[in-house]
């Protein structure tokens, strides 16, 4: 099986981020899959965890990180039923993956200063013959998303919040630098 590349905006924004979170630069790819960022998130210089309701993405994930010379902790767990932990990382994945009722939980899974990368489909590229079919996605419009609560880039600049209008749920403003 060819893995899914990795998508460029976490390519672009994980090594970005790492001098701007604190110290322990612990990561969270929250359905991580079979790994796609793994691999980016540790060579931008974090301590890569995963979760992931299939047992055979978490085990690929993890071995194909270790044959790189890296190491990913991940663990299999239904997200509908087990919640997330508490104030263990400074660095929040999430990408193609949406669980409205997860939405509560993610600013708790963070330390302070720690920084959201969200990313998923767009209701626009349902109009490409891509996207989400799920009922979960009508009427969301998210875009790519980085929040960074109070963290500075690595050049020193304040990063902007970057959010998402969800219909139900309207995040903060939507600008990148």
């Amino acid at each position: 099986m060819v893995p899914d590349p990795p998508s460029p905006f976490v390519v672009e924004w994980a090594p970005r981020l790492a001098g701007a979170v604190p110290d322990l630069r612990r990561a969270l790819d929250v359905a991580m899959g079979r790994g796609r960022h793994a691999g980016i998130l540790a060579a931008a210089g974090f301590r890569v965890f995963g979760v992931d309701v299939k047992f055979d993405a978490v085990r690929d994930a993890v071995t194909r990180t270790a044959a790189a010379g890296m190491t990913v902790r991940a663990w299999c767990a239904d997200l509908t039923t087990t919640p997330l932990p508490r104030e263990r990382f400074e660095l929040l994945l999430v990408t193609r993956y949406l669980q409205r009722d997860l939405f509560r939980q993610l600013p708790h899974v963070l330390t302070p200063r720690g920084v959201v990368i969200y990313e998923t489909f767009t209701e626009a590229q349902r109009a490409l013959g891509r996207g989400p079919t799920s009922a979960d996605f009508r009427g969301a419009v998210l875009r790519r998303g980085v929040e960074a609560r109070g963290a500075r880039a690595a050049g020193g600049e304040k990063t902007r919040r970057v959010g998402a209008d969800l219909g139900r749920r309207r995040a903060t403003s939507l600008s990148a630098p």
